[in-house]
């Protein structure tokens, strides 16, 4: 097993690793909309989704992987009403459209409003 880390995007805010890969999986910790020094970016649903996956993309970079080897994400909103506007700017990334899950639920670390974990190969 391998751990993966990257200063492309924020430290764990807790204690966990930000990916790790086994048996030629990348299995990586859900990303929350903070930048690589650890704020929040402004704005809403559109603005925290791409960051997001600006830090997914650097956590695949990092392991070697990329988009078009993501077999499952995990996504996690706050707010169902913001799934349109999610889904606009998912579709951009993941369009090799891998299985996914999406769960509306009740709060989220620093009052993200969105958090997608995902699992890719490597």
């Amino acid at each position: 097993m391998k751990t993966i880390t990257t200063d492309k995007v924020p430290a764990a805010i807790g204690p966990y690793s930000q990916a790790k890969i086994s048996g030629g999986f990348l299995f990586a910790s859900g990303q929350i909309p903070l930048d690589a020094s650890g704020n929040m970016v402004e704005g809403g649903i559109t603005e925290q989704t791409k960051q997001v996956i600006q830090n997914i993309a650097a956590v695949l970079e990092a392991a070697g992987s990329d988009f078009t080897k993501v077999v499952k994400a995990s996504c996690f909103l706050t707010d169902l009403g913001n799934f349109a506007a999610f889904n606009e700017i998912y579709a951009q990334y993941f369009t090799d459209k891998p299985a996914r899950s999406t769960f509306q639920i009740s709060a989220l670390p620093r009052g993200a409003l969105v958090e997608i974990e995902i699992v890719a190969e490597v």
